[in-house]
């Protein structure tokens, strides 16, 4: 396969005019062309060339997404360096620090948003040598230096300099590394993911053979520019097709960026917009909202054009088959009146979102495929580049995480790696030129993924007749019962959180114990609502009493007599029930920046409730720690 910068100047030929990049300055959005950005590239490069950067040296990236972050990647790439991007959510202390040193790196290039962080730790980067500073509007401190500068650098080096840089991007090979990407490090150290020229190329050629992207679409990118799936899915697979993604527009905070959102959206008119659930339930809620807004008339018919719309979508690959066409007219109807209306909040353009990160819940699947810009689920992993199967306008399967991308070997196994036939469910396990390369400096974690060049992404899931891939939780998030019997509780926890209105986030737990038991996080206005009806509040032991008496009753619902009864094995269902204090959020760690909740760290930070669980007390749903937890609402 060819290298990162192939993909970039095949492009630049074949699109030199078509804007790539676009970016709201003052008032309006602005573009910048491919032939554009390819010049400012090659600047950067010769810039940092000239600082005496080298082939395989690591350079730190901190930074929103914006033209500059693109710059930056292409310009490090183009001196054989290899990228490190880094999250903005990440602290400075532990974790940038952490990912610095362990990568090695010898420049950071941060935008001023974020500089104070590595202000804070850049006297124990002993490596770092300079940290190149994106805006022009602070003031330098030492060892620091203005992007711009090193452009200008760039304009003016020797023309002898200017050969070898050229020999020196010639000479790049498709199998040398382009990132060091971390995992989130839910169980230790976070790992540094070696990804090649040739994974990512790979991985956009798969990518492209599951939806077409013409040169005239655009995007505009909301998630993290460092999320492997905004990188690849965003960055690479739009550059292939010369088409181009717009950044957010910035503030001073994540929240300014966030209530932009809505108006750019309105703004660059996007074809695509890639998600995650969190951002889709977002997204939901608005719509809701501004429904509601108009009145229970209005409200009325929404809800009952949602009910058409439902029944005639079905589950995508029947939509519209055997009785369901007789739904067509009316369907046709409300989408007219007002589904059309809702869509036009979206820019008018939007054909679909792409979800990807943690599982999209099929109701939000069916939610916005009635409403005419279906979301489709995928799937993938940051050690596959990260894209491994998805959804497509052209054949979907709500439910489903899509099929497979092409030119990738593909299998189910056992426990003890033995392929397993269509339908049955183990780890999903695959190879290809997507597969990483293997952890930075992590032979052991390297090992124990990749065997004989098979990355075992320790996710169980199942292929169905049709060829669509359902994932169903993480191999090693298992409850394993005192007999060793083994369930993945991703299906149950789902099932308590979007089936419950007084349910926030759950998580079950059995390590070879003799019961299960969930540690549930409520949702306290709803909760409150409840009393309020009742006349009661949560501060009377009255209150307590029938707050834990609702929430016992909506898990009684998944066992036998219930409503649900047979959605779950019995066995699995929680014997014993903590009303958690705290929420899972990025603020404790207990969530990573893909909004996933990191089981190991929610077990360990909630140990004293989980061990006061296993006790006869505990067991019992009203007692002592449960009921503070509704007294401090």
């Amino acid at each position: 396969m060819e290298t990162i910068i192939e993909l970039f100047e095949k492009s630049v030929e074949q699109y030199p005019n078509n804007p790539f990049l676009w970016e709201k300055s003052e008032r309006a959005y602005t573009s910048q062309s491919y032939k554009e950005l390819h010049t400012e590239v090659q600047l950067l490069a010769a810039g940092l060339y000239a600082m005496g950067t080298k082939k395989g040296d690591r350079i730190g990236l901190l930074s929103e997404g914006r033209n500059a972050w693109v710059l930056s990647e292409l310009g490090i790439l183009y001196t054989g360096a290899v990228n490190v991007p880094l999250s903005i959510k990440l602290d400075a202390q532990n974790e940038l620090k952490f990912r610095l040193q362990h990568s090695e790196s010898k420049l950071i290039i941060v935008s001023k948003n974020h500089l104070s962080k590595i202000r804070e730790i850049k006297n124990d980067l002993e490596l770092i040598e300079q940290i190149i500073v994106i805006d022009n509007d602070v003031e330098l401190e030492s060892k620091e230096i203005y992007l711009s500068s090193v452009i200008e650098f760039g304009q003016n080096i020797p023309e002898e300099d200017k050969l070898q840089l050229e020999k020196l991007h010639l000479a790049i090979e498709a199998n040398d590394n382009a990132n060091i990407s971390y995992t989130s490090g839910t169980t230790a150290d976070p790992k540094g993911i070696v990804l090649s020229h040739n994974n990512y190329t790979s991985n956009v050629i798969q990518a492209s053979s599951l939806m077409e992207i013409p040169p005239s679409y655009k995007t505009l990118l909301i998630l993290p520019w460092d999320h492997s799936f905004a990188h690849t899915a965003g960055i690479y697979s739009f550059m292939l097709k010369g088409a181009s993604i717009a950044a957010v527009q910035q503030g001073k905070s994540p929240m300014e960026a966030l209530k932009n959102i809505p108006n750019n959206i309105k703004e660059i008119q996007p074809d695509i917009i890639l998600s995650v659930p969190a951002l889709a339930k977002n997204f939901k809620k608005n719509i809701e909202k501004g429904i509601k807004a108009k009145g229970p008339k209005v409200e009325r018919l929404f809800n009952k054009a949602l009910n058409v719309a439902y029944r005639y979508n079905g589950i995508g690959i029947d939509k519209g088959k055997g009785s369901k066409k007789l739904l067509k007219p009316i369907y046709k109807f409300y989408d007219k009146i007002i589904f059309s209306k809702v869509r036009a909040n979206f820019g008018g353009n939007l054909k679909f979102f792409v979800g990807g990160g943690a599982l999209l819940d099929i109701e939000l699947q069916r939610f916005f495929y009635a409403i005419g810009i279906p979301m489709y689920q995928g799937y993938g992993l940051s050690e596959a580049s990260p894209i491994i199967s998805s959804n497509a306008h052209h054949r979907h399967k709500l439910g489903s995480s899509g099929f497979l991308v092409k030119n990738m070997d593909f299998k189910i196994c056992d426990d003890l790696g033995n392929p397993l036939p269509t339908g049955e469910k183990g780890e999903i396990v695959i190879k290809g030129g997507n597969v990483m390369k293997g952890y930075w400096k992590n032979d052991k974690a390297s090992a124990e993924t990749l065997k004989n060049d098979w990355l075992h992404t320790g996710d169980m899931g199942h292929i169905d007749e049709d060829g669509f891939l359902y994932v169903s939780g993480r191999f090693k998030s298992l409850l394993i019962a005192n007999d060793g019997e083994k369930f993945s509780p991703e299906g149950i926890e789902e099932a308590f959180v979007d089936q419950s209105p007084y349910i926030d986030q759950c998580i079950l737990y059995n390590n070879q114990d003799p019961y299960t038991i969930a540690m549930l996080v409520p949702n306290k206005g709803a909760i409150q609502a409840h009393l309020k009806k009742q006349g009661l509040d949560s501060k009377s032991e009255a209150g307590q009493t029938q707050a834990l008496n609702l929430l016992q009753a909506e898990l009684n619902e998944y066992k036998t007599g219930g409503k649900y009864q047979d959605m779950f094995p019995q066995r699995w269902m929680p014997t014993a029930v903590g009303i958690l204090p705290e929420a899972f959020t990025e603020e404790n760690k207990l969530v990573n920046s893909t909004m996933k909740v990191v089981r190991d760290k929610v077990v360990l930070y909630f140990k004293d409730y989980l061990d006061y669980l296993y006790t006869p007390e505990g067991k019992n749903f009203l007692n002592i720690k449960n009921k503070k937890t509704i007294q401090n609402f």
